[in-house]
């Protein structure tokens, strides 16, 4: 079994194909969640997992699940997987190589004519960017518990639109209940999305931990008024306020560096008139941190700036914290797979934390879980440069495949 590996070039040119879809004229993707460009995405892989002689089934979230027989299909899947959409100006490789990695080591087993004891999935989570339908990794929370279905499907576009409407409407609302059955394990491989191993020079990261994450939605609300006649005094300037809670945003995260991170990425600004006082800001605030306690501090600080600032400009403000996702400990057993696996191929490999939520950190509440990084060049993703080596996830993808094997038998 040790023996067997993946077709690299038939990945890598899946990959290329799956990135026409959407693709940007500066090279990148643009399929946000559930669009007619995600329908597009998604019937191309289910064409390709039915070619490979794998059975569809699809849950109430969209959730897409290939499944290729075990010698006992009553066993619980040994699963794969990631997810379909990007941000509005993302990449080739986030998400769809962790999907299409999973379709490669089913074309691999199916290659070499390899039964396993237990069935093996390849999975397509919906929403996981969260870029269209906050929060992120929505249906994978679903699948796990952390959120009802109801909830799931609710959740709206900008424009208004839920996921249970669009779902719907591009046919991919399934009949089978979300969540509710055993994985015996499940493996998601993804571009690292940040700069550690391509600038130590290491092929694999084994994924041991994720960061925690809080997201949050603030609007202020002042006064509009006339840019000219209006005295610096009598303003109440939802844009200063603001201006001055994401400069704190920016120095909380440096506070707690190098492993804090505190963005605002999302600001809508009220009437965006250029003579015109701004009456309301609407903005996002993203923290991350591996220790919890940490990850606390940062939130007591942001809530007791934003009251502050509020107050000095004279602001009502609304402040929510819409999703908490803590951090999380992958499985022993499967992350030693994935070690076992890199040193069996002989690859250069370390242990890292993931920065980035993934649909694998809700999955790892119900099931075993590890994950598999490979390099991105320059650490750079959410990008529409946004680059990995072909050799690089040729190699991820064979510690996949041994992995998998590893753990189905």
């Amino acid at each position: 079994m040790s023996k067997i590996t993946v077709n690299g070039e038939r990945l890598w040119d899946s990959i290329m194909e799956m990135g026409q879809i959407g693709g940007t004229p500066k090279g990148g993707v643009c399929r946000l969640a559930l669009t007619d460009l995600d329908k597009q995405g998604r019937d191309l892989f289910v064409s390709w997992c039915k070619e490979a002689g794998c059975s569809i089934r699809v849950d109430k979230m969209g959730n897409i699940f290939a499944r290729r027989a075990g010698r006992d299909d009553s066993l619980p899947p040994v699963v794969m997987g990631s997810h379909l959409d990007t941000q509005p100006t993302g990449g080739k490789f986030d998400g769809i190589y962790g999907v299409l990695s999973g379709l490669e080591v089913i074309r691999t087993l199916n290659d070499h004519k390899v039964e396993t004891d237990a069935p093996i999935e390849a999975s397509v989570w919906t929403n996981e960017e969260g870029s269209r339908f906050p929060p992120a990794m929505v249906a994978s929370g679903v699948f796990a518990g952390v959120f009802d279905l109801e909830y799931g499907l609710s959740r709206a576009d900008l424009d208004g639109k839920t996921m249970g409407e669009e779902l719907a409407r591009i046919g991919y609302a399934g009949e089978d209940d979300v969540g509710g059955r055993p994985f015996k394990a499940f493996f998601e491989a993804h571009i690292e999305q940040g700069p550690i191993l391509e600038d130590e020079g290491i092929t694999i990261g084994v994924v041991t931990d994720a960061q925690g994450q809080r997201w949050y939605e603030v609007t202020l609300t002042g006064q509009e008024a006339h840019a000219g006649p209006t005295p610096m005094a009598r303003r109440k300037d939802a844009l200063v306020g603001a201006a001055r809670i994401i400069s704190a945003v920016n120095e909380i995260g440096l506070r707690h560096a190098p492993l804090a991170c505190a963005t605002v990425g999302l600001l809508n600004v009220h009437p965006n008139s250029r003579n015109v006082i701004p009456g309301q800001v609407f903005f996002t605030i993203d923290f991350r941190h591996p220790d919890d306690k940490v990850l606390s501090a940062m939130d007591h600080e942001l809530r007791e700036i934003c009251q502050s600032v509020a107050k000095d400009v004279g602001l009502e403000m609304a402040f929510e914290q819409i999703w908490y996702s803590p951090p999380v400990h992958f499985n022993e057993s499967c992350v030693n797979s994935v070690r076992d696996a890199a040193i069996a191929a002989g690859l250069s490999h370390r242990d890292i934390v993931s920065g980035a939520g993934h649909d694998a950190c809700y999955i790892s509440r119900v099931a075993p879980t590890a994950m598999v990084f490979v390099p991105c060049e320059n650490g750079i993703s959410h990008n529409e440069i946004e680059n990995a080596d072909p050799a690089h996830l040729e190699a991820g993808c064979n510690v996949l495949l041994q992995a998998v094997l590893n753990q189905a038998g």
